[in-house]
């Protein structure tokens, strides 16, 4: 066969995988994580078609004439052709330049590259693949400088079977509608919502092991054991607990204590056109037999998403919980930020696609959220315990519009009910492929 058969051919095979796969890519049934898995499967099959026909192209161009077959030859039946390999490799990344502007502090307004972040998935046959994301913050670097360098994803994914796979080595938790989708064309606003950040503090990885089942009425079910958080790390002295209680004793796998583990679950359900309804729960042991009592810190999430038409609706509330407080408490009186007993937030947001030409795309939305990061102290004695914090309310209102599928150029504007010194416009420029 010549290599000119071979490519067409191969366009007509591939021609037909692809009109099954979007004939099922909109069927009612389908989920978002099996559309990413025949996605990654079509990526496969590509990359092999191409792997082969270079090969047999190649092997042409370097056949002496005279070893080549005469056209009798031609004619009788070819041997069985060789399975090509089912190895791929996908590149992908994400980022995002914000401006942020303090209406009564002009003086401190920033600009910053706030992520910048390379991927690679590399798929070892048609059941296995290996995901990483290496993100790098605040652009620079080093001893003096602000940025960070980090691991977000690094894990190894096996289909067991054609609709439960299972993963081990560090990922994104499944909590909430921001954390396991957060590359900035995925969201609306310049900044990720609070909720999701103060709350669940996206981005929010761990690593374990967990089973990710889809299941053709729309269900997707994740649950596994993982790392957990470490109290041991909390500063009372520092307002980042304040800021985010969890996000201030994250692990992320790095020298991670682990004596303590945590289990985890989510269940989402996609069974109508444009929603999507789910819950997460998380709870692990958090001071690793190195604190003067056992806590427990336990999160807890529901979320939903609706795009009828133009529109975009989401809801998320969230609720985490630290046990034993008390005591740890007890050595830290005096210092202005104690571990909190409870926290929690919610936000509802409305988007509405206004405008479409080509692939641009201006989308106006409005987000209100209430959140607290520290809503409850347990009791310490007269005097002693902390006040709750007061609950926080902020309105964004602003737009994100589509130049390309992929970039998006953002602009709002948030005010903030208790710290209206806060209050601030914002411009962002994000990129996802």
């Amino acid at each position: 066969m010549t290599s000119s058969r071979i490519l067409t051919t191969s366009k007509i095979a591939l021609a037909a995988v692809l009109a099954v796969g979007g004939t099922q890519v909109f069927a009612q049934s389908a989920t978002e994580a099996e559309l990413a898995r025949r996605l990654d499967q079509l990526s496969a099959e590509l990359a092999a078609v191409k792997a082969q026909l270079a090969q047999m192209q190649q092997q042409r161009a370097t056949t002496p004439e005279a070893s080549k077959p005469s056209a009798l030859a031609a004619a009788e039946p070819a041997p069985a052709p060789v399975a090509a390999s089912e190895a791929a490799t996908v590149l992908s990344s994400y980022g995002e330049i914000n401006y942020n502007r303090p209406n009564k502090a002009s003086q401190n307004a920033q600009a910053d590259l706030r992520r910048f972040v390379l991927g690679y998935q590399h798929r070892f046959d048609a059941k296995t693949k290996v995901v990483t994301e290496l993100e790098v913050e605040h652009s620079v670097t080093s001893s003096s400088d602000p940025g960070e360098v980090a691991v977000e994803q690094a894990y190894i994914e096996h289909q067991v079977q054609p609709n439960l796979a299972v993963r081990a080595g560090l990922f994104l938790m499944p909590a909430g509608l921001l954390n396991e989708n957060h590359e900035p064309p995925a969201f609306f606003g310049v900044e990720r919502n609070f909720v999701e950040t103060a709350i669940i503090p996206s981005t929010w990885r761990e690593g374990g092991i967990q089973l990710v089942g889809n299941f053709d009425n729309g269900l997707t079910v994740q649950g596994g054991i993982s790392s957990s958080f470490d109290l041991t790390k909390w500063d009372a002295a520092a307002t980042e607990g304040a800021e985010s209680p969890l996000g201030s004793i994250h692990q992320e796998l790095a020298l991670a204590k682990a004596r303590d583990l945590a289990v985890f679950g989510a269940v989402n359900w996609r069974g109508m056109p444009g929603l999507l309804v789910g819950a997460s729960l998380f709870t692990g042991g958090a001071t690793h037999g190195q604190a003067a009592a056992s806590s427990r810190v336990t999160l807890w999430d529901a979320h939903a998403r609706w795009t009828p038409g133009r529109w975009d609706l989401s809801a998320v509330y969230a609720r985490g919980t630290i046990s034993n407080t008390a005591a740890l408490n007890a050595t830290l009186v005096g210092n202005p930020t104690l571990i909190p007993k409870s926290f929690d937030g919610w936000y509802g947001q409305a988007a509405y696609r206004l405008w479409t030409s080509g692939d641009y795309a201006l989308s106006p939305f409005v987000r209100v959220e209430r959140f607290n990061t520290a809503k409850s102290f347990a009791d310490l004695g007269p005097g002693i315990t902390p006040s709750a914090a007061a609950t926080e309310q902020v309105v964004t209102l602003g737009a994100n519009f589509q130049v390309a599928q992929g970039i998006v150029v953002k602009a709002d504007v948030q005010r903030f009910r208790e710290n209206s010194d806060a209050n601030r416009l914002n411009l962002g420029l994000g990129w996802s492929f």
